[in-house]
């Protein structure tokens, strides 16, 4: 058996980075951005007013208050999406709404609340100013967000919903981004039925394709169903031969020892293996090499050590793809409310909820630990981690927790 570490080196050794490809924007949340973005424009591209109010010279403003309004001329409004033809010129304003641009000669806006508007008839020639103003008062500068020619975005950027609004204030309906990778997703074993079949006695759902297919979602990939294979070589072969047009291929099941698990046999014969245990619990009997130049993961068959192990092995194989440089989870440090033994020198992943409490974070196992127990993974948001070196852990000691979902624990 290998380690979790060395497991995982010799995967994303072979890994590699997707090509890019254009893509409209709304389509690359998530993405990783495989060029820099220099704008052609200023954002925003002219002065332009933060408030509803009045554009003026902040001059004419001095001495003003509520008991000594400075009383000035309406000589026009500029509602936003216009640009005023009016010029502001001493004893003058403007009536402006909030990103209209500032009429030449202003350099400042006094908002509404500030004037006696509300005192005064609709479309009143004259207005009282009640405080007073300083040069640049609400005002937004040209050019103040983004300048034009600079580097608005850098390639390796991943692209967010703000990033995604950035591109958009810049008039790109595109972009190049490393492309998503599709990932195959096979199921074996002659126990297993679809879920669109009636349940035959003896048999079970097959869960783990569509557990894989949402973490391939959820990671950024795009799955690809091939269904399910039975235990016998050339139902396997056959339907392995039908996604050697994806990035990543996934198997479920047949890597152990038992009579009837063919994947790492038919790997071996068919392309390469590079390893087929990992000491760890759940998931030891994990599978990795490739056919015909495709990379394969075959993950063992019980569906907590398939969600476990696609955690540790695939999502950071598909983030590598799509050009992402961090692909690791947080782990924290928290105090374990139970006991957790280790008897054969394997690193244990066991499930957990985990809260914060007090500034401090607890974690409570979700009860059986069993890898059949598919249940536990609903109601469990970190792992906690037992090194391979030690018996186990006791309750009340500190332990390491790897997140499965961080938003969750807060």
């Amino acid at each position: 058996m290998i380690s979790v570490e060395q497991a995982l080196e010799k995967i994303l050794g072979y890994i590699d980075v997707l090509e890019a490809k254009e893509s409209p924007i709304l389509d690359t949340l998530g993405l990783v951005l495989a060029e820099d973005i220099v704008s052609t424009v200023n954002v925003p591209p002219l002065d332009n007013s933060a408030m509803d109010g009045y554009a003026v010279i902040a001059e004419d403003t001095r001495g003003a208050g509520q008991q000594s309004p400075k009383y000035l001329k309406v000589i026009g409004t500029v509602p936003a999406g216009s640009i005023s033809k009016q010029e502001v010129i001493r004893g003058t304003a403007v009536r402006i709404m909030t990103g209209a641009p500032v009429p030449s000669g202003a350099d400042a806006v006094v908002q509404f609340e500030n004037t006696d508007e509300t005192q005064r008839e609709p479309n009143s020639s004259e207005i009282g100013i009640l405080t007073e103003a300083k040069v640049g008062l609400n005002i937004r500068r040209a050019g103040e967000d983004i300048t034009k020619g600079s580097v608005t975005l850098r390639q390796g950027t991943v692209l967010q919903s703000a990033e995604i609004g950035v591109l958009a204030s810049l008039g790109r309906t595109s972009v190049r981004v490393i492309r998503r990778p599709v990932v195959a997703i096979l199921s074996t074993g002659d126990e297993v039925v679809d879920i669109s079949q009636p349940l035959p006695p003896g048999k079970i759902y097959n869960s783990n394709t569509y557990s894989l297919a949402a973490l391939v979602k959820r990671y950024g990939g795009i799955p690809k169903l091939l269904g399910i294979a039975l235990d016998n070589e050339d139902s396997l072969i056959a339907k392995l031969n039908e996604g050697l047009d994806s990035d990543l291929l996934i198997t479920t099941g047949g890597v152990s020892v038992g009579d009837y698990d063919v994947v790492k046999d038919v790997l071996a014969k068919e392309g390469e293996i590079g390893f087929w245990r990992v000491r760890m619990k759940p998931g030891k009997p994990l599978a990795f090499g490739s056919i015909k130049g495709v990379p394969h993961l075959g993950l063992p068959g019980n569906p907590v050590s398939t969600m476990v192990t696609f955690e540790l092995f695939a999502r950071p194989a598909i983030l590598k793809m799509m050009g992402q440089q961090n692909w690791t989870k947080p782990i924290i440090e928290a105090t374990i409310e139970g006991s957790v033994k280790n008897t054969d020198g394997r690193r244990i992943y066991a499930r957990a909820m985990v809260e914060k409490r007090d500034g401090q974070y607890f974690a409570r196992l979700t009860g059986p630990q069993g890898s059949g127990i598919l249940t536990s993974m609903t109601s469990a948001n970190g792992l906690v981690i037992v090194p391979e070196e030690r018996d186990g852990v006791e309750a009340g000691e500190l332990v390491q927790v790897m997140m499965l979902d961080w938003d969750n624990a807060f």
